[in-house]
């Protein structure tokens, strides 16, 4: 039996985007949760030793295998900074954060480029502005999306990404141009619709049109180098977010698990980049938000 379920790991390991997604986004739920099928094959071999079923152990090496091919660069060494590289900050503040002023601190502490923000609501926007004026003299805000930089900005504007049936206004994407000392940078914030785990499965229909939009923006970017930061409510894995992670280059190295700040059990704060290459991610202390912020190094070209 252990191994029978040794197998089966290895099975939605490497074949994950086998499982179908019609019903339920249950191909979407299982990889938001994927890297955690470690505990899984812990627990098999926990009960292998047990047994003392040599079958089982040999068995555990696939998903053993699988796991690492997937997961295990993350957990390598990561390398040394230089002196193209961009540090990133990315951060859902939420919009019931009761410390704005300290949050803003505690993010420019970390001394990045650029901070992106979402849930930016209008009694916490001139805190966060003036909190971050003296290192971050260059600031768009569209909507409840927002980013300070130490460089230049031009060209902002509203991104829409707005799914149907919402009627309310909604206003969570933000395009603007970065003026780097090594170049011009297309910069996208953005925070897509947040998704629900219920008993019917994972409710993520307007999450993956929000995506689809956002791919579809970026694609038509005319400036090579692009970066999006924002809160995707998804993970790298979930095929809800194809419409980027096909275009776009993730994390090389760092989990950075985000969400939600007590136990956090997914990164769905996410960096990623285009003709450039995301080399670090990782998280920073909590904050008043229910996410972690994340920070991510950006090696340009």
């Amino acid at each position: 039996m252990v191994a029978a379920f040794a197998v089966l790991t290895a099975g939605l390991l490497v074949f994950h985007r086998a499982v179908p997604n019609a019903a339920g986004r249950l191909g979407s739920l299982l990889e938001t949760f994927l890297p955690w099928l470690a505990m899984v094959v812990l627990t098999l071999l926990g009960l292998a030793l047990l047994r003392r079923s040599v079958t089982a152990l040999v068995a555990l090496l696939l998903p053993a295998a699988a796991w690492t091919y997937l997961f295990g660069g993350l957990l390598l060494p990561v390398a040394k900074s230089g002196p193209h590289d961009l540090v990133v900050v990315q951060h859902n503040v939420s919009d019931e954060n009761t410390d704005p002023a300290g949050t803003a601190r505690a993010l420019s502490d970390a001394e990045p480029d650029l901070i992106a923000l979402q849930e930016l609501v209008p009694p916490a926007l001139p805190i966060y502005e003036k909190t971050l004026a003296a290192d971050y003299p260059y600031h768009a805000v569209r909507g409840t999306v927002g980013l300070w930089s130490k460089h230049p900005l031009t060209d902002a504007r509203l991104l829409d990404i707005k799914p149907q049936g919402i009627a309310e206004p909604w206003s969570r994407g933000l395009r603007t141009v970065v003026k780097t000392p090594h170049g011009d940078i297309a910069a996208y914030v953005a925070h897509l619709p947040s998704v629900r785990v219920r008993a019917s499965g994972l409710a993520s229909f307007r999450r993956d049109e929000s995506a689809s939009l956002l791919g579809k923006a970026i694609a038509a970017e005319p400036l090579k180098t692009v970066i999006l930061l924002g809160d995707l409510n998804g993970t790298v894995e979930d095929r809800g977010l194809a419409p980027l992670t096909s275009r776009m280059n993730v994390a090389e190295r760092g989990f950075a698990l985000s969400f939600p700040t007590a136990f956090p059990l997914a990164r769905i704060d996410q960096v990623m980049a285009r003709s450039t290459t995301v080399a670090h991610i990782r998280t920073l202390p909590a904050t008043g938000s229910d996410h972690l912020p994340v920070a991510a190094r950006i090696t340009l070209p």
